[in-house]
């Protein structure tokens, strides 16, 4: 089975990665932060101590007191309270009193706080000396282990990223279903699009989120240009079913009987099958017009473009036939006439109705080429000259499919296709409008 990516897989990936990454920060910056606040404490807690000492009258340390007394486990009254060393001196850096566990340390040491390593194996103490205010006749120096400083900021540290590594799966899992739940409409959409089957009416229930209205909008279009193309291609084959099954009928019977026909009817006969075959081709042209009308506006793309400039080169390409048939072929167009559409499909359109006007009127007949302005149109009207000879016209086809063809190139512009009539001239023509732009 081939792997397919998920969308709501890769939001997952990402969502979950995402949050593992920031709360991984989030806790490692939380036990730096509760490592740096326990050193805090302990710290301001060394001040406290030696504040508290240096406020005691001065005959209070004219003696050393039973340093075990202070130093008695069965003190302790709390998990965070340090077992502090404290070593008090006079001025000449005589000892006055002394508790805990600490080597004495120098008597010169800098005031303030500062790190030290004392006693024979260097054990590092953590220290705060000062000086009593005004006279300096003592000085306090209260200590506390740097392990067990450290102990304490390791414990503070992870009582404050605990909580983040319990909440970490409950979130993931909040987000989980949160993804989950918003991409349910998705998930419902693509159900509804993959159960569409080809020929039925699309029935999309639209989530209304703003964010599916130009998918949902896509498909329907995709889904209305589908189905149209699908009906056009019946539609075409029905026609060509319909117009061919005559002239090939007709062929097929000539041909037999031109098998065993006398020398005499032969010529009568070739006749018949080369108008036979002339028909077989108009229909064809004409049902091929139709299919390019409609791949046209499938697959390309309308443009801007001079209609009367189009309109003055079809007719001159249509100069010659039109002096060898003894007709007379005239254009009535301004300068300029914008239009954006598809050049290609009007021309198309144009060339039909000129070919028609050349094959089914008779000779001397003028054939004018009208473009209109306001609004817009093509019109081909055929004017008969007095004297002209009736019934000389070449017998090819009748506009049947012809007019299907202009008449669908119309219909794509936004335009009517009707028959025209002008009685005080005598003219007849066929007119496209008003042609429309069509939009991008």
């Amino acid at each position: 089975m081939q792997f397919r990516p998920s969308l709501q897989r890769e939001l997952l990936a990402w969502t979950l990665g995402g949050l593992v990454v920031v709360w991984s920060a989030f806790i490692w910056f939380g036990y730096l932060t509760g490592e740096h606040e326990a050193d805090e404490l302990t710290d301001g807690h060394l001040a406290s101590v030696t504040s508290l000492l240096l406020a005691q009258r001065a005959t209070a340390f004219t003696s050393q007191p039973d340093a075990a007394a202070l130093s008695n486990p069965s003190l302790k009254a709390h998990d965070y309270q340090h077992s502090m060393s404290v070593v008090i001196w006079d001025r000449d850096g005589r000892v006055l009193a002394r508790t805990g566990e600490a080597p004495l340390p120098d008597f010169g040491l800098d005031d303030g706080f500062q790190t030290v390593a004392l006693g024979p194996k260097q054990v590092p103490w953590r220290m705060f000396v000062r000086w009593n205010d005004g006279e300096r006749e003592r000085r306090v120096a209260v200590l506390v282990p740097i392990e067990e400083r450290d102990a304490l900021a390791e414990d503070i540290a992870e009582q404050v990223a605990t909580p983040g590594l319990w909440l970490l799966p409950v979130v993931a899992l909040v987000l989980v279903l949160a993804v989950r739940r918003g991409l349910r409409p998705l998930n419902q959409l693509s159900e509804q699009v993959r159960s569409l089957e080809v020929g039925q009416a699309l029935q999309l229930k639209v989530p209304p989120h703003e964010e599916f209205q130009t998918m949902v909008k896509a498909i329907e279009t995709l889904s209305n240009r589908y189905t149209s193309a699908l009906q056009r291609e019946r539609d075409l084959a029905n026609e060509f079913a319909h117009e061919l099954r005559t002239p090939l009928a007709s062929l097929q019977l000539h041909v037999e009987l031109l098998k065993t026909a006398p020398p005499d009817a032969i010529p009568a006969l070739l006749q018949r099958l080369d108008q036979d075959a002339q028909r077989s081709a108009a229909v064809i042209r004409d049902l091929l017009a139709l299919a390019r009308a409609s791949r046209t506006q499938l697959a390309e793309d309308a443009a801007s473009f001079n209609l009367a400039e189009l309109v003055r080169q079809v007719a001159a390409d249509y100069g010659d036939k039109a002096y060898q048939a003894r007709h007379e072929l005239s254009v009535c167009a301004p300068d300029t006439v914008m239009l954006r559409g598809y050049s290609s499909l009007l021309e198309m359109a144009l060339r039909n109705l000129i070919e028609n006007s050349l094959a089914h009127t008779p000779p001397g007949t003028l054939i004018e080429v009208l473009v209109g302005t306001e609004p817009v149109s093509i019109e081909v009207r055929d004017t008969a000259r007095p004297g002209a000879q009736e019934g000389a016209a070449h017998e090819i086809m009748g506009l049947g499919l012809g007019h299907q063809v202009v008449q669908k190139v119309a219909a794509i512009h936004g335009a009517g296709f009707a028959k025209t009539a002008c009685p005080e001239r005598a003219a007849t023509g066929h007119r496209m409008g008003p042609l429309r732009d069509i939009a991008s």
